[in-house]
């Protein structure tokens, strides 16, 4: 038998059988692996006509045999892509940025874990409470400490693991680092009504500043975070005589993309509304499909790309300390954060601040109404006859 043919016929079995344990379990039949691993490495060309094994007229020659073996070959094979796709889905019911950041966490637990000399999958409680221990010695915040306390559980979870995470160590571990470091996070100021026409009254009447315009107002009156913002394209936008309704395809709290419709209405002046100020942008920059918002060269030459969600940070800092505000309290987020406040202080309710930032917990909502009620005339010291 030349030894090409013994290779072929190894080769399809391997084929066969690594395909079939991964994607079926081996749940091909016996007789089928078998008859596709006879016929592989069988010389078909040495059945002289008229042997013993020469097929008789009207019987299944060695070719139809091979095609219904390969046939079974291209199915468990086509099982197999399914298989990879269901991954690549599985992969995205996350988003980029989340799964970017369970990466980054993930590759230093395994930097940790190497430095020990410790098995990182699946790992011991007393590895996950020794590295919290680190972190904590570290100086890090108890947010991001609690962060890599969910990459580590969600790399068990994803690998069908226990996860360490919920044994009595790591728990009394993380409480105690928890109480000394304190949980409050150093929120970004918000930019209320007052805050926000100050920038807009700095603002040059060019290009980059028709832009800078429409950028703060929309993200003001939309309550969008900076990926939301954009994110959005020209096809995401109606304009009306009752204002603009923009459609959010996809956002933090949707990554389904379910979508939903925004409405943004006329402003009070032609100077503070987002919807005139939206408008006059687009026409200065020429911009009818693609992106909304674009950079600028040097030159005020708008660029095909659109902005990052850190230029819209710079934007928002750059714009504060033009009118004299710290611009380290103010970031992307003082828009969305300054709209909550600001109608909350005008008396909105509950339910239509949510209504605009899309929040579907009162929790983060109630904070922005008691920022904004700090000093309302309810307020116990006041009242106090002071």
């Amino acid at each position: 038998m030349p030894p090409s043919r013994t290779l072929n016929g190894c080769a399809t079995l391997a084929c066969v059988v690594s395909v079939s344990d991964l994607v079926l379990g081996s749940t091909l039949p016996s007789d089928a692996v078998q008859r596709v691993a006879d016929h592989a490495l069988d010389d078909r060309d040495g059945a002289a006509e008229g042997s013993p094994h020469a097929p008789q007229h009207g019987e299944p020659t060695d070719d139809d045999a091979f095609s219904a073996g390969f046939a079974n070959v291209a199915a468990l094979t086509t099982l197999a892509d399914a298989a990879v796709r269901a991954n690549h889905y599985a992969g995205r019911s996350k988003s980029r940025a989340t799964i970017d950041a369970y990466a980054a966490g993930w590759r230093d637990f395994l930097t940790f874990c190497q430095r020990r000399g410790a098995m990182a999958l699946p790992a011991p409680d007393e590895t996950v409470a020794g590295y919290l221990a680190e972190l904590a010695d570290a100086g890090l915040k108890a947010a991001t400490i609690s962060r890599r306390l969910v990459v580590i559980s969600q790399a068990h979870r994803a690998a069908d693991l226990p996860s360490p995470t919920t044994s009595s160590l790591v728990r009394r571990t993380h409480a105690g680092i928890r109480r000394p470091i304190g949980t409050a996070q150093a929120a970004k100021a918000p930019a209320v009504v007052t805050d926000l026409k100050r920038m807009l009254s700095k603002l040059p009447n060019t290009r980059v500043g028709l832009r800078d315009r429409a950028l703060l107002l929309l993200g003001f009156a939309g309550a969008f975070r900076r990926s939301e913002l954009v994110a959005l394209d020209i096809a995401d936008l109606e304009f009306s005589s009752a204002g603009l309704a923009v459609t959010m395809r996809r956002a933090k709290t949707d990554q389904e993309g379910r979508s939903r419709r925004i409405g943004i209405p006329y402003g009070s002046t032609e100077k503070s509304c987002p919807v005139r100020s939206l408008q006059a942008w687009l026409e200065t920059a020429r911009i009818t499909d693609g992106a909304v918002f674009r950079s600028l060269d040097k030159f005020q030459r708008v660029q095909p790309r659109r902005l990052s969600d850190r230029a819209v940070a710079r934007i928002v800092k750059r714009r504060a300390a033009a009118v004299g505000l710290d611009p380290s309290r103010y970031a992307g987020h003082s828009l969305r954060a300054g709209l909550a406040t600001s109608a909350a202080a005008g008396g909105a309710s509950e339910r239509a601040i949510m209504a605009q930032t899309g929040h579907r917990s009162t929790d983060m909502v109630r904070r922005y109404i008691r920022e904004a009620n700090l000093f309302a005339s309810t307020n116990a010291a006041s009242l106090a006859g002071l």
